[in-house]
């Protein structure tokens, strides 16, 4: 595999890739390796952990606030909106400027508007400054990833630091929602509580990257700031468009949903062909450099990659985390909304998200190195999938033990499989100038952003209306707007079919990785690497074959 994994390097390539093996070989102990692990994993636990314990706090908040429904969305949404539209933009600030100090700043972001949300005293305060919250996201995440793929040449380690940053998600996800609902429940200060402990955790993970993160790798390189501009702004408006449609006064059919999905896809398109221009002009050596033509905010033959399995490793990662954010949507409604359970009893039955979160970073780290990647890829769709019938078969009157409890388990496993295995196989096929940008690519297409989130809650909302709305027909209901008068029956046909449609997100990528990914190959390693503090290396094995 590793003929197809690259692409003829440009000078400008090779020149800063030197640079930065030259500085990847600067020796270090192992407690400073485990440090940077581990303080990369916190960056996206606190990410993660940042969006699940507002979303079970939500309830507290509409009540000690007075605020809509609609305000009550945005508290969510505001944070994935910024931090996820934003996320290639910072992520290629990282590559020119630095990844250190870009991490530096996220978690500065993170920690002063964490604060600033625990003393707002109204929703537009509030919404905001979760908006400014996800600015922090944006810069830490793409920047973390550039640094253990910059910091951990291909070897088990970084097979390890990977599958480590990738547990970080389901296990931050249910250390919010866990520490969020108890601190909901029981603390003086209720719904603010959570975001004091994010700005304490953001502030010690800052300290902890200070501390351990090697010296930055800088590039004298312009910034592509229309592209900027222009990805940003077509993002912005086309997830803000999936998260409003159907809650505007008259739906998908409202004139400025329909507008704003136009220009966002018109942006998005004018930045591709912006994209794919300045890739000409600085493939073209007998082009003069200008300042009007910077190098690209994003190659679009990023996506060819690998015989275009990068494009397909990419969607792929979309899908399922559309259905897995979706799943974990509807299950948390389901619990409070249909089953009527507390915020704590909520919490306790997600509790195995976070056990199997940790085991599940074993696992891969484990075998990443000794099975290829569409292993991973195809079981963890399938695993995805599996959880989400389990909840469309779910019958309310069983034991948790039943249903709740193996979806609860399996589901972590396939975000984590797709999600550490793809992070590994990007890593590894992307120039280590664009890891960073790289990263945020990929991130964008999966957690860290709206987008897939975005448009499984969309599809998956729409599917929910529907079939609630028909069933409450059949017995002569009309559902008010916030649905809370649907007959009990409706209720539950529109949570099942909302998780048959989360099931075939997963299964749509489960197809597409069984016939796009058949020849990658193993993409961990078992390469050896000492440190400066040990005579004996921290892992055992030969270097695997590329695949």
């Amino acid at each position: 595999m590793s003929k197809e994994l690259t692409r003829s390097p440009t000078h400008q390539d090779i020149n800063f890739e030197k640079a930065e093996h030259h500085d990847s070989n600067v020796q270090r102990s192992l407690w400073r390796s485990i440090f940077i692990i581990v303080t990369c994993t916190a960056a996206m636990v606190v990410n993660t952990a940042n969006t699940s314990s507002v979303s079970i706090s939500l309830p507290t908040i509409e009540r000690d606030l007075n605020i809509t429904e609609v305000q009550l969305q945005w508290l969510v949404s505001a944070y994935s909106l910024s931090s996820g539209c934003l996320l290639m933009f910072f992520g290629r600030l990282a590559d020119i400027y630095g990844r250190k100090k870009a991490f530096m700043i996220g978690t500065l972001c993170q920690v002063a508007f964490s604060l600033g949300s625990g003393f707002a005293q109204n929703a537009i305060t509030l919404i905001i400054l979760r908006a400014f919250q996800g600015l922090g996201a944006a810069a830490t995440i793409p920047s973390a990833l550039g640094i253990l793929a910059h910091a951990f040449p291909p070897s088990r380690m970084r097979s390890i630091a990977f599958a480590t940053f990738s547990a970080g998600a389901p296990v931050g996800g249910a250390f919010g929602m866990i520490i969020g609902g108890v601190l909901t429940q029981i603390s003086s200060t209720h719904w603010r509580s959570p975001f004091y402990l994010v700005a304490v955790m953001s502030g010690l993970t800052g300290i902890s990257g200070m501390i351990s993160f090697d010296a930055d790798v800088t590039s004298t390189e312009a910034v592509d700031w229309i592209g900027a501009s222009l990805v940003t702004v077509g993002l912005v408006l086309i997830v803000f468009v999936l998260g409003q449609g159907e809650v505007a006064s008259q739906g998908w059919k409202t004139p400025y949903i329909i507008i704003l999905l136009i220009v966002g896809i018109i942006m998005v398109l004018l930045f591709l062909l912006w994209e794919r221009y300045l890739e000409q002009v600085i493939d073209d050596p007998s082009r003069a450099p200008s300042a009007w033509t910077p190098p690209p905010l994003m190659r679009l033959s990023l996506w060819t990659r690998a015989k275009g399995r990068m494009a397909a490793i990419l969607v792929i990662a979309f899908l399922n985390w559309s259905g897995f954010m979706s799943w974990s949507f509807w299950v948390q409604l389901y619990y409070q909304n249909y089953l009527l359970l507390t915020p704590m009893q909520t919490m306790l039955r997600f509790i195995p998200l976070f056990v199997v979160g940790c085991l599940c970073n074993v696992f891969v780290a484990m075998f990443v190195g000794k099975l290829p990647l569409v292993i991973f890829a195809v079981s963890g769709t399938l695993l995805t999938a599996s959880a989400a019938v389990l909840f469309a078969l779910i019958n309310p009157t069983a034991m948790y033990w039943a249903f709740g409890f193996p979806a609860t388990v399996i589901v972590v496993f396939g975000a984590d499989f797709v999600y550490s295995s793809g992070t590994i196989f990007i890593a590894k096929i992307a120039l280590p100038h664009e890891r960073s940008v790289a990263g945020a690519l990929f991130q964008t297409m999966t957690q860290a952003s709206d987008l897939g989130i975005a448009v499984g809650l969309a599809v998956s909302t729409l599917v929910f209306n529907i079939v609630v709305k028909n069933e409450s027909a059949d017995v002569d209901v009309t559902v008010n707007s916030t649905g809370t008068n649907a007959p009990h029956s409706a209720q539950l046909k529109g949570y099942r079919s909302a998780q048959w449609t989360c099931a075939s997100f997963a299964l749509m990528a489960a197809l597409l990785a069984a016939l796009s990914l058949r020849g990658v190959g193993i993409v961990g390693d078992k390469k050896v690497i000492k440190h400066v503090d040990s005579n004996q290396a921290i892992t055992v094995g030969s270097k695997s074959k590329d695949g």
